[in-house]
């Protein structure tokens, strides 16, 4: 059953929490190890999703203002080398998030996100993360097997829903969406994993525009993801979120009015792109 998400499950957290798990919203030697608890699926894939987005070796590395405040970083990458998991090749990718030195007196966060993804079907095999914000520790993994609909998570046993992602599998399989038909108020729906729960979710397509980023001018693709309104965020709008206009995809920035302060990712650094940027000349 897919439950929406409703403002109660934020209003307990620290602001700083809810940001950086957010932000990764836009893992898993660990955890390919719970992946020998269930066997693997016939070998046929439950999908095929055509991927020019992304490949082996991809590292983005971003920078989060908080307010005025320079507050933490986040790294994502895909490792060089194809990974194995319930007999599946798969593509491992994490994703690290951690505030500053200067910022840790706030909040120290240090998130990490691990994923196995088939590479035909894009979608996850093995979720790992391992959460450390100020005094709460958190550790979950999960262990999906597509084609009966259920995983293995710490927790025990549960049925997903159809093409179930994780959060740091949504982030690679969105990229692959082709927007070159879409129109303002578009919505993507999508189903998540997370913290042994599904959660229905969406994106809605506003746009392009060109923006000046820390590497240059950049045709982009305007976003909206769907927010949850409490005591983080002031509305379900709040959030934009602009994505290069070419065939990475690639999250260029993120900005958000919050009740307390505002918000701002930005791109600062690339390598092992697909394919070339598309900077504006």
């Amino acid at each position: 059953m897919v439950r929406k998400l409703k403002p109660e499950l934020l209003r307990n957290s620290a602001v700083m929490k809810k940001l950086i798990g957010c932000l990764i919203i836009w893992m898993a030697t660990q955890a390919s190890v719970f992946a020998q608890q269930i066997p693997a699926p016939v070998d046929t894939p439950v999908r095929v999703v055509k991927n020019n987005a992304f490949t082996f070796g991809e590292k983005l590395k971003y920078r989060v203002h908080y307010g005025f405040m320079n507050a933490a970083i986040i790294d994502f990458e895909v490792k060089p080398a194809p990974s194995t998991t319930t007999n599946k090749k798969t593509f491992h990718m994490v994703a690290y998030g951690r505030t500053i030195s200067a910022f840790d007196w706030f909040m120290k966060v240090r998130d990490k996100y691990e994923t196995h993804v088939d590479q035909v079907s894009l979608l996850p095999i093995a979720y790992y993360k391992d959460q450390l914000e100020g005094s709460y520790k958190d550790k979950d993994y999960a262990v999906f097997n597509h084609k009966a609909q259920v995983c293995i998570h710490e927790k025990g046993r549960m049925k997903i829903e159809k093409d179930a992602l994780d959060l740091i599998s949504a982030v690679y399989y969105f990229r692959t969406f082709d927007f070159s038909k879409a129109t303002p108020g578009q919505t993507y729906p999508f189903n998540i994993y997370l913290d042994n729960k599904m959660y229905s979710l969406s994106v809605k397509f506003m746009g392009r525009e060109i923006i000046d980023s820390d590497l240059g001018k950049l045709r982009c693709i305007k976003l909206r993801p769907q927010l949850i309104v409490d005591r983080v965020f002031k509305d379900a709008d709040d959030m934009t979120l602009w994505i290069t206009d070419d065939a990475n995809h690639i999250p260029v920035r993120v900005q958000s009015e919050l009740r307390i302060g505002s918000l701002k990712v930005d791109l600062t650094e690339q390598k092992g792109l697909r394919s070339p940027l598309a900077l504006v000349k």
